[in-house]
């Protein structure tokens, strides 16, 4: 008795792809740290005015970064953005911590609101931590970074927010289809962004504002 091979719909995987895709470019790292720093300062007096000190922090600890890593990679130093070799992420991630350093002097210089620095520490703990990681297991960093975002936004804002968190593993399925990570590197990814990121944030908060 022959077994019958299930067919496979060629485009319902190329559609299945493309969604995995665009919801990897559109909430990768950079774009979604951008928008964690611009929402630190919502909760300051002065608002929308603070912006600024959070768009000044973007430009250190995404903007610069990303500029360095899409040159490594046109050079070829990179494999790619989303630095898919384990082994080139330290060195880039070490490049993104010195930008941030930089960044948290200039931040100190201008007087920032002290939200934005707050925000821009626990940022530091977790390439910190990240960077220590990845030469030897494949974390995932989009995982980590949304989930990040998505639990201080609701933790910051309110239960408004919630909606968020659906985002988490919508994210976490498109890098295990795009064979970026393994299920227990984006679960892993999301527990600490989840988990240790906020503690981390509302531990600085407390001792900072």
């Amino acid at each position: 008795m022959t077994r019958k091979n299930k067919s496979v719909d060629p485009a319902a995987v190329r559609g299945r792809n493309r969604a995995a895709r665009w919801l990897t470019e559109l909430f990768q790292p950079p774009v979604v740290v951008t928008l964690q720093l611009l929402i630190s300062s919502v909760i300051e007096p002065g608002f929308p005015g603070t912006l600024g000190y959070g768009a000044l922090a973007a430009l250190f600890v995404c903007v610069l970064p990303l500029f360095v890593l899409l040159a490594l990679v046109r050079l070829g130093k990179v494999s790619d953005h989303h630095i898919s070799n384990r082994h080139q992420r330290a060195p880039v991630l070490i490049m993104a911590l010195a930008s941030v350093i930089a960044g948290l002097v200039v931040l100190e210089t201008v007087g920032s609101p002290r939200s934005v620095v707050v925000m821009v520490l626990a940022l530091v703990a977790g390439i910190v931590v990240l960077a220590a990681v990845s030469p030897f297991w494949k974390i995932s960093g989009h995982a980590a970074a949304l989930s990040s975002a998505a639990v201080i936004f609701v933790l910051m804002l309110g239960p408004a927010w919630l909606p968020l968190l659906l985002l988490i593993p919508a994210v976490g399925w498109s890098r295990v289809v795009l064979r970026a990570h393994t299920l227990a590197q984006v679960v892993a990814g999301s527990l600490f962004g989840a988990i240790v990121m906020p503690c981390l944030w509302l531990l600085l908060r407390g001792w900072l504002l």
